[in-house]
């Protein structure tokens, strides 16, 4: 099969999503076209210092082929063109115009890539990209439109002003919808029926185990044990008041927030308590060491509408690598953790669990996880994913053969 894949993400940053993971998987047994995101106007002006900015809007200068093959099955596309910059205009037709024109130009590039690659046959896959994709099936005319779900993002300002009307429109025009959660399926069978479950996976060649991990020199000097998360620490995402009474509650150890902060974070009480330690961003290939040498990994989600669906992914990641985890009752972790991990709903419930699982932890018990967490492998999303495109293709037949 041949692939396409647009995303929100970039290919080969310093962190993968699922589409990357997921492009990355299919190119072993199949031929991949993955899309970088297009440079929008206002970040051109405004995002020039960012990294990859900076790195794409050289390679354009200087007139570097768009299209580069990274090994023998996956191709990278660099798009050229700039697209305008929308967000601000108010959801109408002029702005289905102005989209629409987004689209064309994108189209436009991933066509002379097609061509280039004798893609005569291809499956277009849809990471969330719901603005600048929206009209790609009508464009590329792909044998199937894949739209996956695999987030909530009409949560966050940018994607609510026009995303509340687009992205159920796109799931209604999708051939096939792909979801990494339950709660995210439920809602696209609303919009349609063609809709499934390929469960979320992990890097679980990175989260070994078995590997040796040196604990960190930043672990080494705090008092045990050690709570500990990894990932962003984004308020609308994590509850700051929750860590705050956890904090304070602790009668030993220490807490250890591991991630890039944003303002609220960096302005909260959490900066005053003193057994309580921040370190920066740390690059995926030694998250692992921090994970291994936590004594308990925690997820202290906030509850909104952002995470009550999603699917933590670090919750398989601190599995793998067999450490107790205490992690926020949301839908997600009670259909698919709860025998794995202990949940709690309110701080004092919270406390309570890191203790019990302090008490609780023995060798059987990190097996078990260790265990659990192989089946959240990118092999296994693809081939989940694999299933679906069967099952749609054979239905597509089947009706095309009754009229």
């Amino acid at each position: 099969m041949n692939f396409v894949f647009v995303s929100l993400q970039q290919i080969n940053t310093d962190r993968e999503s699922t589409s990357t993971s997921l492009a990355k998987e299919l190119s072993k047994n199949h031929r991949v076209l993955y899309v970088n995101p297009p440079i929008d106007r206002k970040t051109l002006l405004l995002k020039r210092k960012d990294k990859f900015i900076r790195e794409r809007i050289d390679a354009i200068k200087r007139k570097e082929k768009a299209l580069i093959q990274e090994t023998e099955n996956l191709w990278i596309l660099n798009p050229v063109n700039i697209i305008e910059s929308i967000n601000w205009l108010p959801f109408t037709f002029l702005f289905r115009i102005f989209n629409r024109l987004n689209n064309k130009r994108l189209a436009s590039e991933i066509k002379e890539s097609l061509r280039i690659l004798q893609f005569d046959s291809f499956i277009v896959v849809n990471d969330k990209d719901m603005f600048r994709s929206f009209y790609l099936k009508e464009l590329l005319k792909p044998s199937l439109y894949i739209y996956l779900d695999r987030d909530y993002t009409l949560g966050f300002d940018y994607w609510k002003k026009h995303g509340k009307i687009l992205e159920p429109e796109l799931i209604k025009k999708a051939d096939v919808v792909v979801c990494n959660s339950l709660d995210f399926t439920k809602n696209a069978k609303r919009y349609n029926e063609n809709s499934y479950y390929i469960e979320n996976g992990a890097d679980l060649d990175n989260f070994n185990p078995e590997k040796v991990w040196h604990k960190p020199d930043e672990l080494e000097v705090l008092e045990r044990p050690l709570i500990g998360y990894v990932g962003a620490l984004n308020s609308q995402r994590l509850d700051i008041q929750l860590l705050e009474e956890l904090a304070s509650s602790l009668k030993k150890g220490t807490l250890v927030l591991i991630g890039p902060e944003d303002d609220l974070f960096k302005q909260s009480k959490l900066h005053q308590l003193p057994n309580i330690c921040f370190i920066e961003k740390r690059h995926m290939h030694i998250v692992p060491a921090y994970v291994k040498h936590f004594d308990v990994c925690i997820n202290p989600q906030a509850v909104n509408e952002i995470t009550i669906g999603n699917f933590p992914l670090k919750i398989v990641e601190y599995l793998a690598m067999g450490r107790p985890v205490v992690a926020t009752s949301t839908n997600t972790m009670q259909e698919v953790f709860s025998s794995y991990c202990y949940l709690a709903k309110t701080p004092r419930e919270f406390t309570d669990r890191i203790e019990k699982a302090l008490e609780e932890d023995s060798p059987e018990l990190s097996q078990s996880r260790m265990k659990y967490a192989g089946n959240f492998s990118w092999e296994n999303v693809a081939g989940n994913l694999l299933h679906c495109i069967n099952e749609i293709s054979t239905k597509k037949r089947s009706f095309d053969r009754f009229y």
